[in-house]
Protein backbone atom coordinates (compact mmCIF):
# COMPACT_ATOMS: atom_id res chain seq x y z
CA UNK A 1 0.00 0.00 0.00
CA UNK A 2 1.08 3.03 -0.85
CA UNK A 3 0.04 4.57 2.37
CA UNK A 4 1.74 8.41 1.62
CA UNK A 5 -1.02 9.16 -1.54
CA UNK A 6 -3.31 12.00 -0.09
CA UNK A 7 -6.24 12.33 -1.22
CA UNK A 8 -9.18 15.15 -1.03
CA UNK A 9 -11.96 13.78 1.28
CA UNK A 10 -15.35 16.13 1.66
CA UNK A 11 -16.87 13.69 4.20
CA UNK A 12 -17.10 10.21 6.04
CA UNK A 13 -20.42 9.08 6.55
CA UNK A 14 -20.82 5.81 9.07
CA UNK A 15 -23.59 3.41 9.58
CA UNK A 16 -25.16 4.34 5.79
CA UNK A 17 -27.81 1.86 4.72
CA UNK A 18 -28.46 3.06 1.21
CA UNK A 19 -25.17 3.00 -0.34
CA UNK A 20 -24.59 -0.74 -0.54
CA UNK A 21 -25.56 -4.33 0.98
CA UNK A 22 -25.36 -4.22 4.99
CA UNK A 23 -24.24 -1.33 7.12
CA UNK A 24 -21.55 0.56 5.45
CA UNK A 25 -19.32 3.68 5.55
CA UNK A 26 -19.93 5.98 2.82
CA UNK A 27 -16.10 8.07 1.95
CA UNK A 28 -17.04 10.89 -0.11
CA UNK A 29 -14.05 12.91 -2.05
CA UNK A 30 -13.86 15.77 -3.79
CA UNK A 31 -13.79 16.50 -7.91
CA UNK A 32 -16.56 15.78 -10.70
CA UNK A 33 -16.80 16.25 -14.69
CA UNK A 34 -20.37 16.42 -14.69
CA UNK A 35 -22.86 19.39 -13.66
CA UNK A 36 -25.70 18.21 -12.74
CA UNK A 37 -28.48 21.25 -11.79
CA UNK A 38 -29.54 18.58 -9.00
CA UNK A 39 -26.35 17.67 -7.73
CA UNK A 40 -26.65 16.54 -3.95
CA UNK A 41 -23.16 17.37 -3.21
CA UNK A 42 -22.23 20.51 -4.63
CA UNK A 43 -18.80 20.91 -2.28
CA UNK A 44 -17.98 17.70 -4.40
CA UNK A 45 -17.46 19.41 -7.30
CA UNK A 46 -14.00 21.16 -7.24
CA UNK A 47 -10.83 19.26 -6.19
CA UNK A 48 -9.71 21.85 -4.46
CA UNK A 49 -10.70 22.80 -0.63
CA UNK A 50 -13.04 26.08 -0.07
CA UNK A 51 -14.14 28.26 2.73
CA UNK A 52 -17.59 27.86 3.82
CA UNK A 53 -19.29 30.08 6.02
CA UNK A 54 -22.20 29.39 8.17
CA UNK A 55 -24.19 32.70 8.97
CA UNK A 56 -26.03 31.11 11.62
CA UNK A 57 -23.08 30.84 13.68
CA UNK A 58 -21.59 34.29 12.90
CA UNK A 59 -21.62 37.07 15.41
CA UNK A 60 -20.39 39.44 13.11
CA UNK A 61 -17.50 40.41 14.67
CA UNK A 62 -15.73 41.27 11.50
CA UNK A 63 -12.49 39.42 12.83
CA UNK A 64 -12.30 37.44 9.24
CA UNK A 65 -12.78 40.32 7.50
CA UNK A 66 -9.73 41.86 9.07
CA UNK A 67 -7.50 39.08 9.39
CA UNK A 68 -7.62 37.81 5.84
CA UNK A 69 -4.43 38.94 4.02
CA UNK A 70 -5.70 38.40 0.85
CA UNK A 71 -8.70 40.89 1.36
CA UNK A 72 -10.64 37.53 -0.05
CA UNK A 73 -13.70 38.23 2.75
CA UNK A 74 -15.73 41.11 3.08
CA UNK A 75 -18.91 42.47 4.62
CA UNK A 76 -21.74 42.25 2.41
CA UNK A 77 -23.08 45.33 1.73
CA UNK A 78 -26.46 44.51 0.57
CA UNK A 79 -29.17 43.74 3.20
CA UNK A 80 -30.18 40.47 1.21
CA UNK A 81 -27.76 37.56 1.09
CA UNK A 82 -25.12 36.30 3.49
CA UNK A 83 -23.36 38.78 5.82
CA UNK A 84 -19.69 37.41 4.52
CA UNK A 85 -19.37 37.23 0.93
CA UNK A 86 -16.19 35.12 0.19
CA UNK A 87 -13.71 35.47 -3.02
CA UNK A 88 -12.71 32.26 -3.53
CA UNK A 89 -10.54 33.53 -6.51
CA UNK A 90 -8.37 35.21 -4.38
CA UNK A 91 -8.55 33.01 -1.38
CA UNK A 92 -5.05 31.08 -0.90
CA UNK A 93 -6.37 28.42 1.34
CA UNK A 94 -4.91 25.45 -0.79
CA UNK A 95 -3.03 24.69 -3.87
CA UNK A 96 -4.88 23.04 -7.00
CA UNK A 97 -4.45 19.30 -7.61
CA UNK A 98 -2.67 18.42 -10.69
CA UNK A 99 -3.90 16.14 -13.17
CA UNK A 100 -2.50 13.01 -11.38
CA UNK A 101 -3.44 12.29 -7.87
CA UNK A 102 -0.66 14.56 -6.27
CA UNK A 103 -0.87 18.41 -4.69
CA UNK A 104 1.02 21.20 -5.64
CA UNK A 105 1.23 22.02 -2.25
CA UNK A 106 0.62 19.41 0.52
CA UNK A 107 -1.12 21.74 3.32
CA UNK A 108 -3.03 24.25 4.12
CA UNK A 109 -1.40 27.48 3.04
CA UNK A 110 -3.82 29.56 5.09
CA UNK A 111 -6.14 29.23 7.93
CA UNK A 112 -5.77 32.58 9.57
CA UNK A 113 -9.23 33.46 9.27
CA UNK A 114 -11.35 30.12 10.34
CA UNK A 115 -8.10 29.80 13.04
CA UNK A 116 -9.23 33.41 14.06
CA UNK A 117 -13.31 32.89 14.15
CA UNK A 118 -14.48 32.81 17.77
CA UNK A 119 -17.97 31.35 16.56
CA UNK A 120 -16.72 28.79 14.42
CA UNK A 121 -18.60 30.02 11.72
CA UNK A 122 -15.87 29.49 8.95
CA UNK A 123 -14.69 26.41 8.12
CA UNK A 124 -13.49 24.22 4.87
CA UNK A 125 -15.82 22.10 3.27
CA UNK A 126 -13.50 18.84 2.99
CA UNK A 127 -9.56 17.77 4.09
CA UNK A 128 -6.41 16.21 2.90
CA UNK A 129 -5.87 12.90 3.99
CA UNK A 130 -3.19 9.91 3.46
CA UNK A 131 -4.74 6.33 2.58
CA UNK A 132 -3.77 5.53 5.70
CA UNK A 133 -5.59 8.22 7.65
CA UNK A 134 -8.44 6.92 5.52
CA UNK A 135 -8.69 3.05 6.24
CA UNK A 136 -8.09 3.76 9.87
CA UNK A 137 -11.08 5.71 9.80
CA UNK A 138 -13.28 3.24 8.22
CA UNK A 139 -12.05 0.27 9.68
CA UNK A 140 -13.10 1.37 12.91
CA UNK A 141 -16.42 -0.12 11.95
CA UNK A 142 -15.48 -3.32 10.53
CA UNK A 143 -17.29 -5.04 13.64
CA UNK A 144 -20.53 -3.69 11.98
CA UNK A 145 -19.73 -4.64 8.01
CA UNK A 146 -19.14 -8.30 9.09
CA UNK A 147 -22.00 -8.44 11.21
CA UNK A 148 -24.24 -6.99 8.53
CA UNK A 149 -22.40 -8.30 5.00
CA UNK A 150 -21.98 -4.71 4.81
CA UNK A 151 -18.47 -2.90 3.90
CA UNK A 152 -16.78 0.32 2.56
CA UNK A 153 -18.54 2.39 -0.39
CA UNK A 154 -16.68 5.49 -2.19
CA UNK A 155 -19.22 8.28 -3.43
CA UNK A 156 -18.59 11.60 -4.07
CA UNK A 157 -18.13 13.83 -6.43
CA UNK A 158 -16.82 11.14 -8.78
CA UNK A 159 -14.70 9.16 -7.23
CA UNK A 160 -12.78 8.08 -10.39
CA UNK A 161 -11.55 12.21 -10.63
CA UNK A 162 -9.21 11.11 -7.53
CA UNK A 163 -9.21 7.35 -9.37
CA UNK A 164 -4.77 6.88 -7.71
CA UNK A 165 -6.22 7.79 -3.91
CA UNK A 166 -9.40 6.05 -4.37
CA UNK A 167 -7.61 3.07 -6.12
CA UNK A 168 -5.62 2.15 -2.74
CA UNK A 169 -7.85 2.72 -0.50
CA UNK A 170 -10.19 0.23 -1.92
CA UNK A 171 -7.37 -2.02 -2.66
CA UNK A 172 -6.02 -1.75 0.84
CA UNK A 173 -9.71 -2.24 1.98
CA UNK A 174 -9.88 -5.64 -0.15
CA UNK A 175 -7.16 -6.51 1.59
CA UNK A 176 -8.71 -6.75 4.55
CA UNK A 177 -11.33 -8.64 3.74
CA UNK A 178 -13.87 -5.62 3.65
CA UNK A 179 -17.24 -5.31 1.05
CA UNK A 180 -16.03 -2.80 -1.47
CA UNK A 181 -18.45 -0.81 -3.27
CA UNK A 182 -17.70 2.47 -5.77
CA UNK A 183 -20.48 5.21 -7.52
CA UNK A 184 -19.81 6.14 -10.26
CA UNK A 185 -20.68 8.65 -12.75
CA UNK A 186 -18.71 6.07 -15.10
CA UNK A 187 -17.55 9.24 -16.78
CA UNK A 188 -13.80 8.44 -17.21
CA UNK A 189 -10.83 7.01 -18.94
CA UNK A 190 -11.37 3.14 -20.27
CA UNK A 191 -7.98 2.38 -18.67
CA UNK A 192 -9.23 3.68 -15.62
CA UNK A 193 -12.16 1.73 -15.04
CA UNK A 194 -10.27 -1.48 -15.83
CA UNK A 195 -8.02 -1.01 -12.89
CA UNK A 196 -10.58 -0.82 -10.07
CA UNK A 197 -12.49 -4.33 -11.08
CA UNK A 198 -10.08 -6.27 -9.21
CA UNK A 199 -10.64 -4.07 -5.95
CA UNK A 200 -14.60 -3.30 -6.60
CA UNK A 201 -17.02 -5.75 -5.86
CA UNK A 202 -20.28 -3.78 -6.66
CA UNK A 203 -20.65 -0.84 -8.78
CA UNK A 204 -23.18 1.56 -8.68
CA UNK A 205 -23.90 3.77 -11.53
CA UNK A 206 -26.52 6.37 -12.46
CA UNK A 207 -27.80 6.71 -15.70
CA UNK A 208 -29.73 10.11 -15.38
CA UNK A 209 -30.70 10.71 -19.09
CA UNK A 210 -31.14 8.06 -21.81
CA UNK A 211 -30.36 10.78 -24.79
CA UNK A 212 -27.52 11.84 -25.74
CA UNK A 213 -28.36 15.61 -27.02
CA UNK A 214 -30.28 15.89 -23.39
CA UNK A 215 -27.43 14.63 -21.53
CA UNK A 216 -24.90 17.18 -22.93
CA UNK A 217 -27.15 19.88 -22.87
CA UNK A 218 -28.41 19.16 -19.05
CA UNK A 219 -24.96 18.11 -17.57
CA UNK A 220 -21.97 19.07 -19.78
CA UNK A 221 -20.82 16.07 -21.02
CA UNK A 222 -21.90 13.74 -23.69
CA UNK A 223 -23.49 9.81 -22.21
CA UNK A 224 -21.36 8.04 -25.09
CA UNK A 225 -18.32 7.32 -22.61
CA UNK A 226 -20.28 6.81 -19.99
CA UNK A 227 -22.39 3.84 -22.15
CA UNK A 228 -19.35 2.57 -23.50
CA UNK A 229 -18.08 1.70 -19.98
CA UNK A 230 -21.21 0.29 -18.42
CA UNK A 231 -21.18 -1.86 -21.51
CA UNK A 232 -17.54 -2.97 -20.77
CA UNK A 233 -18.18 -3.62 -17.20
CA UNK A 234 -21.51 -5.40 -17.98
CA UNK A 235 -19.09 -7.64 -20.30
CA UNK A 236 -16.44 -8.44 -18.19
CA UNK A 237 -19.08 -10.27 -15.45
CA UNK A 238 -18.72 -7.80 -12.93
CA UNK A 239 -21.53 -6.68 -10.23
CA UNK A 240 -23.38 -3.50 -10.88
CA UNK A 241 -26.10 -1.82 -10.23
CA UNK A 242 -27.85 1.22 -11.75
CA UNK A 243 -29.44 4.39 -10.50
CA UNK A 244 -31.71 6.83 -11.82
CA UNK A 245 -32.53 9.88 -9.44
CA UNK A 246 -35.97 10.91 -10.15
CA UNK A 247 -35.70 15.01 -10.78
CA UNK A 248 -38.37 17.01 -12.11
CA UNK A 249 -38.18 18.67 -15.26
CA UNK A 250 -34.94 16.31 -16.41
CA UNK A 251 -35.45 12.57 -15.35
CA UNK A 252 -38.84 11.67 -14.98
CA UNK A 253 -39.98 11.33 -18.21
CA UNK A 254 -41.57 8.35 -18.88
CA UNK A 255 -39.70 7.62 -22.41
CA UNK A 256 -36.50 8.78 -20.28
CA UNK A 257 -36.77 5.70 -17.93
CA UNK A 258 -38.63 3.67 -20.75
CA UNK A 259 -35.67 3.72 -23.13
CA UNK A 260 -32.99 3.41 -19.99
CA UNK A 261 -34.52 0.20 -18.73
CA UNK A 262 -34.45 -1.18 -22.50
CA UNK A 263 -31.14 -0.24 -22.58
CA UNK A 264 -30.04 -1.83 -19.72
CA UNK A 265 -31.83 -4.67 -20.15
CA UNK A 266 -29.62 -5.21 -24.02
CA UNK A 267 -26.67 -4.89 -22.16
CA UNK A 268 -26.86 -7.43 -19.70
CA UNK A 269 -30.24 -8.92 -18.09
CA UNK A 270 -29.62 -9.59 -14.72
CA UNK A 271 -28.47 -5.95 -13.99
CA UNK A 272 -31.39 -4.32 -11.58
CA UNK A 273 -32.26 -0.59 -11.28
CA UNK A 274 -32.99 1.62 -8.08
CA UNK A 275 -35.24 4.43 -8.62
CA UNK A 276 -34.13 7.29 -6.05
CA UNK A 277 -36.80 9.53 -5.19
CA UNK A 278 -36.01 13.30 -5.09
CA UNK A 279 -34.41 14.99 -2.25
CA UNK A 280 -34.75 18.83 -1.79
CA UNK A 281 -32.30 19.31 0.98
CA UNK A 282 -29.13 20.40 -0.68
CA UNK A 283 -30.61 23.78 -0.72
CA UNK A 284 -28.83 24.80 2.66
CA UNK A 285 -25.71 23.57 1.25
CA UNK A 286 -26.00 26.32 -1.63
CA UNK A 287 -26.45 28.67 0.31
CA UNK A 288 -23.68 27.99 2.29
CA UNK A 289 -21.98 28.40 -0.79
CA UNK A 290 -23.63 31.34 -1.96
CA UNK A 291 -24.97 29.57 -5.50
CA UNK A 292 -28.09 29.47 -6.81
CA UNK A 293 -30.03 26.76 -6.61
CA UNK A 294 -32.49 25.76 -9.31
CA UNK A 295 -35.45 24.11 -8.22
CA UNK A 296 -38.23 25.40 -6.26
CA UNK A 297 -38.24 24.86 -2.43
CA UNK A 298 -41.62 24.00 -2.69
CA UNK A 299 -41.32 20.75 -4.71
CA UNK A 300 -41.71 17.90 -2.78
CA UNK A 301 -40.52 14.35 -3.26
CA UNK A 302 -42.85 11.74 -5.20
CA UNK A 303 -45.42 10.06 -3.37
CA UNK A 304 -45.10 6.32 -2.59
CA UNK A 305 -48.27 5.70 -5.67
CA UNK A 306 -45.93 7.83 -7.97
CA UNK A 307 -42.68 5.94 -6.72
CA UNK A 308 -44.58 2.60 -7.89
CA UNK A 309 -46.09 4.06 -11.01
CA UNK A 310 -42.58 5.14 -12.06
CA UNK A 311 -40.91 1.66 -11.02
CA UNK A 312 -43.85 -0.21 -13.04
CA UNK A 313 -42.64 1.45 -16.32
CA UNK A 314 -39.56 -0.18 -15.22
CA UNK A 315 -40.87 -3.59 -14.63
CA UNK A 316 -42.45 -3.94 -17.43
CA UNK A 317 -39.27 -3.95 -19.34
CA UNK A 318 -38.35 -7.13 -17.65
CA UNK A 319 -36.06 -5.47 -15.65
CA UNK A 320 -36.14 -5.87 -11.39
CA UNK A 321 -36.43 -2.69 -9.81
CA UNK A 322 -34.72 -2.39 -6.19
CA UNK A 323 -36.35 -0.10 -3.64
CA UNK A 324 -34.17 2.19 -2.18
Amino acid sequence: MDSNIKGMVFDIKRFSMHDGPGIRSTLFTKGCPLRCPWCQNPEGLEKRLRLWYFENKCIRCESCVKSCPNGAITVNDNAEGPFILIDHAKCNNISDMNTRDTFVGDSLQCEVCVKGCPSKALTFDGRIMTVSQVVEALMKDKEFYDTSDGGVTISGGEPLMQHEFNYEVLRTLKEKGIHTTIETSLYADNEIIEKFIDVVDLFITDIKIFDEETHQKTIGVSNKLIKGNFEFLAKKGVKLLVRIPLIPGYTVENDNLANIAEYVKSVREDICIELINYNPLPVGKYRIMNKEYEFNKDIQPFSDKQMNEFRKIISDKGIKVIKE
